[in-house]
C-alpha cells in the first residue's frame, strides 16, 4: 500500500492470455481510488475467440502497448509474467511484479514489491489471495475473469496445480456468473476457422498410437493449437502433431496424453537442433525460422524427421516410465516408513 500515491497514474502490463487479463483487472481493482489512474496494457494482440470473449463479456478495458502511450503514466506493474519474459518489458522500471512461473537465477526480479509464487498453478490465485486479504469482495465481473484464469491455467485441474487454486476456485464461484463463463468458454471458434478443419481431415496421417497434420501456410498459429487440441480428443490417438507456417517460421504445436510419452521431450528430440523446441509431459511446442530450413519444404522436414519417429518416442517413453517408477518405489517407501 506504501507504493501508491493518489497523484500518480499506473500502467499495469500482460502479455494477454486470460490467467494475465484477470490479474490485471484485479491488480487494477486493488488499486482504484488509490492512485489518480489505472490502465491496462497487453504486448501482444488477441486473437482466440474465447480471449476475445472474455475482454468483451467481462468488460476489461485494455490497450495495446505504445510509446506515447507508456510516456503517459508514472509507475508501472507487472502481472503473469517477468521482466525477462519478453523485450517489450525490457526498458520499464517495474514498481509491481506478480507472477506464479518459475524464476530464472540468471535473470533476478528487482522490484520494490515482488510476489511470485511457481508452485500456484495460476497467477489469478495469487491476486484472489490478494483481494480476500484487503477484504475486497470481488464484483461478478472480476470473480468470474479470476475463475476463467485459474480454470485455463491449470486446464480445469488436469496439470500443475496447488491447494491454493482449489480454495480460491471454490471461494471465486460463489461470486461469479456461471452463465458467462460458459458462454467464454464455448467461444472457441471463428466461422472461417471451420474451412481449416476439413483441410486437416483430408491431410492427417496416423503413426502408430499418433497423429500428425501439415496445415501449409495459415493465418494464425491459434488454429494449431485449436486443431492439435481436438485431436487429441480422438479414441486411440494418444499424441498429436499439428503444423503449418505462419510469420515465415514453421510452427509445430504437440500434445499428448502424458501416459505413453513425453511430449515436451518429443519435441526437443525431433526439432531443438533447428530451433526453440520444448514443454511439458503433455504439450510442447517448436519454432523453427523457415532460413534454417535451408530450402527444403518443411512437410519434407517434418516427414523426415518423423521417419526416426519410433526412436524418438522410445526415449521419450522411457523416460517417462522411469520417473513413474522412482515416484512408485517413493511411494512404496513411504508406505513401508509409516
Amino acid at each position: 500500500m506504501s507504493l501508491f500515491n493518489k497523484k500518480e497514474n499506473w500502467l499495469i502490463l500482460i502479455s494477454g492470455d486470460p490467467d494475465a487479463l484477470a490479474s490485471a483487472k484485479a491488480l487494477k481493482r486493488i488499486l482504484a481510488r488509490r492512485v489518480n489512474g489505472v490502465c491496462i496494457a497487453m504486448i501482444n494482440e488477441i486473437t482466440r475467440p474465447d480471449n476475445l470473449a472474455m475482454v468483451r463479456y467481462l468488460q476489461i478495458p485494455i490497450k495495446r502497448l505504445t510509446p506515447p502511450l507508456a510516456a503517459q503514466y508514472d509507475k508501472f506493474a507487472l502481472v503473469d509474467s517477468q521482466p525477462h519474459h519478453h523485450p517489450s518489458f525490457a526498458g520499464f522500471q517495474f514498481s509491481i511484479v506478480m507472477d506464479h512461473h518459475p524464476l530464472n537465477p540468471k535473470n533476478p526480479v528487482e522490484a520494490p514489491f515482488t510476489e511470485i509464487y511457481p508452485a500456484y498453478g495460476s497467477n489469478s490465485t495469487l491476486l484472489t489471495e490478494f483481494l480476500y486479504n484487503l477484504k475486497i469482495k470481488p464484483g461478478k465481473l472480476l470473480a468470474t475473469a479470476l475463475l476463467y484464469g485459474i480454470k485455463t491455467d491449470t486446464h480445469s485441474f488436469e496439470l500443475n496445480f496447488h491447494d491454493a487454486d482449489i480454495r480460491a476456485f471454490r471461494y471465486l464461484s460463489k461470486y461469479a456468473d456461471h452463465t458467462l463463463l460458459r458462454k467464454i468458454t464455448r467461444s472457441e471458434f471463428r466461422v472461417e476457422w471451420l474451412s481449416y478443419f476439413s483441410y486437416a481431415f483430408r491431410k492427417m496421417r496416423l503413426i502408430g498410437d499418433g497423429l500428425t497434420v501439415f496445415m501449409d501456410q495459415v493465418d494464425s498459429t491459434d488454429i494449431l493449437v485449436i486443431l492439435a487440441d481436438f485431436f487429441l480428443r480422438v479414441h486411440d490417438v494418444s499424441w498429436n502433431m499439428v503444423s503449418g507456417v505462419a510469420d515465415d517460421k514453421l510452427v509445430i504445436i504437440f500434445r499428448g496424453d502424458g501416459i505413453k510419452v513425453d511430449i515436451g521431450k518429443l519435441a526437443e528430440n525431433l526439432f531443438s537442433d533447428l530451433g526453440s523446441a520444448g514443454g511439458k509431459k503433455a504439450m510442447g511446442r517448436a519454432e523453427i525460422p523457415l532460413a534454417n530450413l535451408r530450402e527444403e519444404h518443411p512437410q519434407q522436414i517434418i516427414w523426415e524427421r518423423l521417419q526416426n519417429c519410433k526412436l524418438a518416442l522410445k526415449k521419450s517413453a522411457k523416460l517417462l516410465a522411469e520417473e513413474d517408477e522412482a515416484s512408485e518405489e517413493e511411494f512404496a517407501d513411504m508406505e513401508t516408513k509409516t
